[in-house]
């Protein structure tokens, strides 16, 4: 319940404050938004399993934010940014998907 909770408490503060995102960070925003989400929902799905560390959590969250934004600056280095950031959104997003799947699975009985 905590990532939900600390997800909640970021969008509101992102709302409230509505800062402004610096024109170099721009393209690696959204795979940085998409790449926490995937640790938020993994970590959802771990508490409903019951093995939710929160040592595992914060790992996951940083180590997906670090990669995804290094694949998608290494794209642009090679010309082929959007390419990759395709490749890890599909990659993170079937993630999701198959986390919400075991959450709505777990939750629904379904």
């Amino acid at each position: 319940m905590i990532p939900a909770i600390g997800l909640a408490i970021g969008l509101v503060l992102g709302l409230v404050f509505e800062p402004d995102v610096p024109v170099w960070l721009q393209p690696y925003l959204p795979i940085a938004v998409v790449a926490a989400l995937d640790a938020v929902f993994g970590a959802v799905r771990a508490v409903l399993d019951g093995i939710f560390d929160d040592k595992v959590f914060v790992v996951s969250f940083v180590s997906n934010v670090l990669v995804a934004a290094f694949i998608v600056y290494l794209g642009d280095q090679l010309g082929v940014g959007s390419q990759l950031s395709t490749g890890v959104i599909v990659v993170l997003g079937l993630r999701i998907f198959s986390n919400v799947a075991a959450i709505r699975r777990h939750l629904l009985k379904a």
